[in-house]
C-alpha cells in the first residue's frame, strides 16, 4: 500500500532504485518531445519566412532522391530569395546547362555580375564561364576580357586577375598586352616576381638578355622585401642555376639562410649547391650544421654519403650511409652490404646498431638475424648475448639457406663458450669447407682454430699438426 499522501511516480515504485529509474526515464521522454516540437516549430518558422537555405537544402534533398523537377524548383526558389548568392547561381547555371539552355546560363551569370560589380568573385566566375562555354569564340573571349580588364581598372595589381589576363593573352599570342601585364604586377610581390619569370620564359627566347635581366630586376626587388621567404628563395635560385649561374644561386641562399636560420630545407639545398661549385669545405661544413640541428635529415645525410664516398673517406661515407638506412630503411642487400663494410673496418657496434634496424624492417629475412648474431657476438658491449641470436637465426634459416663461414665461426665461438666442443668442431669444419679458394688468410685462421681446440683437450694430435701445416701454407707466419 501506498502512504498517506503520496501520488504521481511514487504509486507505482517496487523500490527506492526502480522509482528513481522510472522517474528519470519520464524526465528524459518529456525532454526528448520538447526538442521534436521545439525543432518543429523552428523548421515551420522558417518555412514560412521562405528562407533559402531551407530552400536549398530540400533541394539537395531532390538531389540524392533522384527527384531532379523538385530539385529545379527549390534551387530557383532558393535564388529568388537570394539572387545575389554566387553558389545558387552557379547551381542553377549547371541545370541550365544540362537542359542545353546555354543563353539562360549566360544570361543568370551575366545579371549577376552586372547587380555586383565589385564582387571579385563574381567577375572571376563569370570570366570563366564566357571562356569555358565559349570553346574558342572570339566574342565570349573578348567579353571576358573585358570582364576581367574593368576589374582590374578597380583593382590594379590584383593578383588572380592579372594572372587569368595573362594565361588568355599567352594563349593568343598576343605579346604586347602581356608585356603591359606583367609591367603592372607588384614589384616586391614573392609571387608576381615567380608569375613574371614564368611568363616571361614562355614569351621570350632563351637568349634574350634584355628579357633575362628584367626577370633578374624583378627577383631582386622582390628578395629584398622578402629575405625570408622560403618559397621565394627556393625559385630565385633556381632560377638562377637553370641559367646557368650557380655563384648567384648560392648567393641567394645563403643570404636567405642568414635572414631565416631555421630555413633548414634551403640550408640543405645550400649545401649541395656547394658541392655542385666545387666549394666542398663549405658544402660539407653547411651540411654538418643542418645534422647537428636537425639529425633526420634525410637529404643532407645522403649528400654526405655521396660527397665522402667520392672523397674516398669510407669511415666518414660508412657512418652517414648508416645514419640514412635508419631514417629512411631500405632493402636487406643495402643493410648487408654495409654491415660488411662495418664488419671488415673492425666497427663491430657500428654493424650491430645498424643490423638491430634491419631485422626490425625485415624480420622475416634470415641473412639479416644471420649478420646480427654475427656482429652482436663481435661487438664487446652486447657478446654475453649472442648465442641467442645464433640459435634464432638458424631456426629461421631452415633448409632454404646455407649459414656463411664468418656465422659458423662466430657460432662455434659461442659453443666452445658454453663448453659444446663437439658442436663447435662441426662447424669449424663447416666453416672451412664453405670458405671459397681466394679467402686463404681466413680459411689458415679456421684451420688453426680447430687445431688449438684439439690441443686444447689433448686429443687428434696428429690431425691438429696437419691442419696447422696446411694453414701455414695458405698463409705463412
Amino acid at each position: 500500500m501506498r502512504e498517506p499522501g503520496v501520488s504521481g511516480p511514487g504509486l507505482f515504485c517496487m523500490g527506492k532504485n526502480r522509482c528513481s529509474s522510472r522517474i528519470v526515464s519520464t524526465v528524459e521522454n518529456v525532454s526528448l518531445r520538447i526538442v521534436k516540437i521545439a525543432f518543429a516549430l523552428l523548421t515551420g518558422s522558417l518555412m514560412a519566412a521562405e528562407n533559402p537555405r531551407v530552400e536549398y537544402a530540400m533541394g539537395v534533398r531532390a538531389e540524392e532522391h533522384g527527384n531532379g523537377t523538385e530539385a529545379v524548383a527549390r534551387f530557383g526558389k532558393a535564388l529568388s530569395l537570394d539572387p545575389n548568392a554566387l553558389p545558387l547561381v552557379n547551381k542553377m547555371v549547371e541545370y541550365k546547362l544540362a537542359a542545353d539552355d546555354r543563353a539562360g546560363a549566360v544570361k543568370l551569370l551575366r545579371d549577376l555580375s552586372e547587380a555586383s560589380p565589385d564582387r571579385l568573385d563574381v567577375q572571376l566566375s563569370y570570366a570563366n564561364f564566357l571562356e569555358q562555354q565559349g570553346h574558342g569564340d572570339a566574342m565570349a573571349q573578348k567579353l571576358a576580357i573585358d570582364v576581367l580588364e574593368k576589374v582590374l581598372a578597380k583593382r590594379p595589381g590584383e593578383m588572380s586577375v592579372i594572372t587569368r589576363l595573362l594565361v588568355i593573352f599567352r594563349e593568343r599570342g598576343d605579346q604586347e598586352k602581356a608585356m603591359s601585364l606583367m609591367e603592372a604586377l607588384p614589384e616586391e610581390d614573392p609571387g608576381a616576381a615567380e608569375i613574371y619569370a614564368s611568363t616571361s620564359r614562355a614569351l621570350f627566347k632563351e637568349g634574350d638578355s634584355a628579357a633575362r635581366e628584367r626577370v633578374d630586376g624583378r627577383y631582386a626587388k622582390a628578395l629584398a622585401a622578402h629575405p625570408k621567404n622560403p618559397e621565394l628563395a627556393r625559385t630565385a635560385s633556381e632560377y638562377f642555376r637553370t641559367t646557368d649561374r650557380l655563384d648567384r644561386a648560392i648567393e641567394i641562399l645563403s643570404g636567405h639562410t642568414k635572414a631565416a636560420p631555421w630555413s633548414l630545407d634551403l640550408r640543405t639545398r645550400l649545401g649541395v649547391l656547394l658541392f655542385s661549385a666545387k666549394r666542398d669545405d663549405e658544402g660539407e661544413a653547411t651540411l654538418k650544421e643542418v645534422i647537428e640541428i636537425r639529425p633526420k635529415s634525410g637529404l643532407a645525410l645522403q649528400s654526405l654519403t655521396k660527397f665522402y664516398r667520392l672523397k674516398g673517406d669510407e669511415k666518414q661515407a660508412r657512418h652517414y650511409g648508416a645514419e640514412l638506412l635508419k631514417l629512411r630503411g631500405g632493402s636487406p642487400r643495402e643493410f648487408v652490404v654495409l654491415a660488411d663494410e662495418f664488419l671488415a673496418a673492425d666497427e663491430p657496434r657500428a654493424a650491430r646498431l645498424l643490423l638491430e634496424k634491419g631485422v626490425f624492417d625485415h624480420p622475416d629475412r634470415p641473412e639479416l638475424a644471420m649478420k646480427l648474431a654475427v656482429a652482436t657476438r663481435r661487438d664487446p658491449e652486447t657478446r654475453a648475448k649472442a648465442s641467442r641470436l645464433f640459435r634464432e637465426a638458424e631456426a629461421a634459416m631452415g633448409s632454404q639457406l646455407k649459414p656463411d663461414a664468418d656465422f659458423l665461426i662466430e657460432s662455434a665461438e659461442c659453443l666452445i663458450e658454453e663448453g659444446q666442443s663437439k658442436s663447435a668442431e662441426e662447424k669449424l669444419r663447416t666453416a672451412i669447407r664453405s670458405y671459397p679458394p681466394e679467402k686463404k688468410k681466413e680459411t689458415a685462421a679456421a684451420l688453426r682454430r680447430l687445431a688449438g681446440l684439439w690441443d686444447k683437450e689433448n686429443r687428434n694430435a696428429e690431425a691438429a699438426r696437419s691442419l696447422k701445416q696446411r694453414a701455414d701454407s695458405l698463409d705463412p707466419p
